[in-house]
């Protein structure tokens, strides 16, 4: 076995997903190594929130499997998942609006609590020392994340790109084996991207979290992908390190179009 293969944590092999007459993904590969930043791009409509989905387990695949460290996790649901490690955000701003920073990101801690509701409700001793050690946490992440001034404050009121933050933090509260990013930097103006960026890299390099990323922005997965997979309408056209896919015929056909992809084909090879 190569040593590749030995590195794999997260294998998606052949997988289908339809609805009704809407071939979404079709026989869709993906593997995922220990170490690094794989990127998923491709235009709109071409699957990658579907895969996310149907990885986190928010998607039901017809046909396929999902291997995550030698474990088919396939057919369970979103919770178990989560439980064994995989964390994500969401394209759309999928947080509680009316609560504060530090309130949404004791909720991602959520299912690593072990005390019940009763011992919560009651506040015993030990459901207090649980609880201390939760904020500790994620008063890390805050710090981590550059969100003190924020950390009271309901995220409902906050700037757009400071609630993508919240949502990053969130995942990371559930000390993820893996993040899954699905467009963490849509809809931000160049300041906050570059922030994003910043975030995403320290979260990989000094956390040593693997991530799978969705991201619009070419120039940003260009500088920190380590590998790319592409999707156009539901299949994977294309797959490699950043500068293969930069002058593949195909990618540049999906983004561009038919003629401008050719144009740049004779462009490369003059």
């Amino acid at each position: 076995m190569e040593r590749e293969d030995r590195n794999v944590i997260l294998k998606v092999e052949n997988l289908d997903l339809r609805f009704g007459g809407v071939h979404a993904l079709i026989d869709i590969t993906v593997d995922l190594r220990e170490r690094e930043i794989l990127a998923i791009i491709g235009p709109n409509g071409a699957g990658k929130t579907c895969l996310i989905n149907c990885v986190s387990g928010f998607y039901r695949a017809q046909k396929g499997t999902v291997i995550y460290q030698g474990q088919n996790i396939t057919k369970l649901p979103a919770y178990k998942i989560a439980q064994l490690g995989l964390a994500r955000s969401f394209q759309n701003l999928a947080l509680y609006t009316g609560l504060s920073t530090l309130d949404n990101l004791m909720a991602g801690r959520h299912i690593l609590m072990k005390q019940n509701i009763v011992a919560g409700g009651i506040y015993f001793r030990w459901a207090h020392k649980e609880e201390i050690e939760h904020r500790r946490r994620v008063e890390e992440i805050i710090d981590f994340l550059e969100m003190q001034p924020v950390r009271k404050k309901v995220v409902g009121t906050l700037p757009y790109g400071v609630r993508k933050r919240v949502e990053l933090g969130r995942a990371l509260a559930l000390e993820p084996e893996i993040l899954l990013l699905d467009e963490p930097m849509a809809g931000m103006n160049v300041e906050e991207k570059e922030d994003m960026a910043r975030f995403i890299i320290d979260i990989y390099e000094l956390r040593r979290i693997p991530i799978i990323l969705i991201e619009h922005d070419m120039g940003l997965v260009m500088d920190i992908a380590d590998r790319i997979y592409v999707l156009d309408f539901g299949r994977k056209i294309a797959e490699g390190v950043p500068s293969e896919i930069a002058v593949n015929p195909q990618v540049i056909s999906a983004y561009l179009g038919t003629e401008e992809a050719e144009f740049a084909r004779k462009k490369e090879a003059a």
